[in-house]
């Protein structure tokens, strides 16, 4: 059995440390807000806060997780098919930065360039991909 992380799992597992670790800035806030108990008392899952940052820092999460499953799923799956290459490899390390340059530019409201950083992470998805569906 192999016990060494490919570049292309250890980036996913970067980035799905990253993205598990997305909600701390807007929970933090919150208790700040509002104080330990409203924070924690809070049975019907409301999630309004005073900044818009940490709204925003909110959906560039969700954001986060649902592009995680498919980058999560073409990682493993070039993976079990043994396609890794250099250009799977640096499109696993792209995508992590793109994906972080998304978060923080979805978070601090900056237009543009949240959506080239979004368009760059979703290129190296399809690079992956196009790495699977040419074997």
């Amino acid at each position: 059995m192999n016990t060494t992380l490919s570049t292309e799992l250890y980036w996913l597992v970067l980035t799905t440390l990253m993205t598990a670790l997305m909600w701390v800035p807007y929970i933090v806030n919150r208790l700040f807000e509002g104080g330990l108990w409203p924070a924690l008392w809070d049975p019907q899952g409301e999630t309004a806060t005073k900044h818009k940052w940490a709204e925003r820092m909110m959906r560039a999460h969700g954001n986060a997780v649902e592009n995680l499953v498919v980058f999560a799923a073409l990682v493993l799956s070039l993976q079990l098919a043994g396609l890794n290459s250099e250009q799977t490899a640096t499109a696993c390390i792209v995508y992590f930065y793109a994906r972080l340059a998304h978060f923080l530019l979805f978070s601090f409201a900056v237009p543009v360039l949240r959506i080239v950083a979004f368009l760059v992470g979703f290129y190296a998805q399809m690079v992956l991909m196009v790495a699977l569906l040419s074997s």
